[in-house]
């Protein structure tokens, strides 16, 4: 800096400390608008963005891969790329210890290396390009966080395309930045942006490219945010794993028809003996480790690999505590599926799933004694069983299934019960038969939209 320019600076210095800027109301005045742009900021995405519910900690499930927070996730997605590279990867405190130390010690000593007196941002070229390819590369990381480094094929693609975007191109821009600005006398502002220009282009493309090729993401598990969510969530599990054994309502106090525990003598779990003398932690205990000597098996995921979470087995608990004991007040629940209006016919995601999940599927699945008439999904409804071509006939009123919710056992030539009531447990209610024959009558239709398509509205009377 030659003497002019530090008498330029020195005479501005001095006219800005004459005329001063008052701590009150002008500074407070700046912090304040922009302490309510950043709370407005907040509330916005609070309102319409939101952080989904996670289910409970599960210490259990070893199944669970730990992740941190959504801010420290391009930290997560570095330490994973970081290990791409031969040799490097190997040492863990290179990358954990010795780069991060060398990130923070370069912001520390960015405004001693970079001694510019200029303040517009023309003449602040190298820490302005620098700050925007980082900005950049933490976001692009933070993209490619759920993406794996290695393919389940043993493919390493992903992993070059997310190293190139992350590491390399960020990390030979960053060379490019700093040779420039100490190797020319001018402050080199095109050659500077355009290396950041086409730096981005690069990484952004490479991105792209990742998320292109990338596998789906595997669904999360839905987290019942509500009471009536959670108790009518813990009524379906009920349903698929405990009322083969307790009944619909719990009043079962001899097994029947449960191959190995036929005839065995249980407690009825809806009565005052158990609800009464068992917190929700000792219930949620017995589900989760089972009883041995009383041939339950557990359920929990740290002994049954397709056994229930921490939260799944808390949503029984809390359906078994509204629903049976008399000190809980039941909230009032939501429909099983929307009410059918005259005409309408039922399709099978939004009417006929919802039934079979609480009525059906406990015993018709894979491994049960079924006849071979699995329920787990709308193809085989339609193509298992040993009686396949009775069971669901369209348009047919007689086909199996209407009959036996209906109350008629299936009887053979010789009067020899085949198939008996359905559900074996319990009655289903009137509004959902009327659903089954509708589904079946007018052709089993899948989803709404060929639901709709069948809808036949009703002629107005004259």
């Amino acid at each position: 800096m030659n003497d002019e320019t530090k008498k330029q600076i020195n005479a501005k210095y001095e006219r800005e400390l004459q005329r001063g800027e008052r701590f009150w109301p002008d500074s407070i005045f700046k912090d304040v608008v922009v302490s309510l742009g950043l709370f407005i900021v907040l509330v916005l995405l609070a309102t319409f963005v939101g952080v989904e519910n996670s289910p409970k900690a599960d210490p259990s499930d070893t199944s669970y891969i730990p992740r941190p927070e959504w801010y420290f996730l391009f930290l997560f997605k570095f330490l994973a790329l970081y290990g791409q590279i031969p040799v490097l990867g190997k040492i863990e405190w290179l990358a954990t210890v010795l780069v991060p130390t060398i990130g923070i010690g370069l912001l520390t000593l960015l405004p001693f290396i970079d001694k510019s007196p200029w303040r517009y941002y023309t003449r602040r070229m190298l820490p302005l390009t620098v700050m925007g390819l980082i900005v950049i590369d933490m976001v692009l990381l933070t993209m490619m966080s759920d993406i794996p480094t290695v393919a389940e094929d043993g493919s390493k693609l992903l992993g070059l395309l997310q190293t190139t975007a992350g590491l390399i191109v960020p990390g030979l821009a960053l060379i490019a930045l700093f040779f420039m600005a100490y190797k020319r006398d001018e402050n080199p502002v095109a050659p500077m942006l355009w290396t950041l220009g086409l730096a981005a282009v690069l990484m952004i493309g490479f991105t792209a490219v990742t998320l292109a090729l990338a596998p789906p993401a595997e669904a999360e598990e839905a987290v019942a945010s509500t009471l009536v969510d959670q108790i009518t969530a813990g009524q379906d599990l009920y349903s698929v794993h405990c009322v083969e054994c307790h009944g619909d309502d719990g009043k079962v106090t001899v097994i029947e028809g449960v191959e190995g525990l036929e005839g065995k003598e249980v407690s009825p779990i809806n009565s005052r003996d158990v609800l009464y003398t068992l917190n929700d932690a000792s219930m949620a205990e017995i589900i989760n480790y089972g009883r041995p000597d009383a041939g339950m098996n557990p359920f929990g995921k740290a002994y049954n690999a397709e056994g229930l979470t921490k939260s799944e087995i808390d949503y029984i608990v809390l359906f078994m505590r509204y629903n049976w004991d008399d000190r809980f007040e039941k909230p009032v629940f939501k429909p099983l599926f929307p009410p059918l209006a005259d005409g309408e016919v039922p399709s099978y995601d939004v009417h006929i799933a919802p039934m079979v999940k609480r009525y059906c599927v406990s015993c018709h699945r894979a491994g049960k004694e079924n006849n071979e008439f699995v329920m787990t999904s709308y193809d085989e409804i339609l193509t298992t069983g040993d009686n396949v071509d009775r069971n669901l006939v369209a348009g047919d009123e007689t086909s199996y299934l209407l009959q036996v919710i209906q109350g008629h056992a299936i009887l053979n030539e010789q009067g020899e019960e085949i198939i008996g009531v359905m559900p074996p447990k319990s009655t289903l209610k009137a509004e959902y038969i009327d659903a089954w024959i509708r589904w079946i009558l007018n052709g089993m239709p899948q989803t709404a939209e060929d639901a709709a398509k069948l809808f036949v509205a009703p002629t107005p009377a004259p």
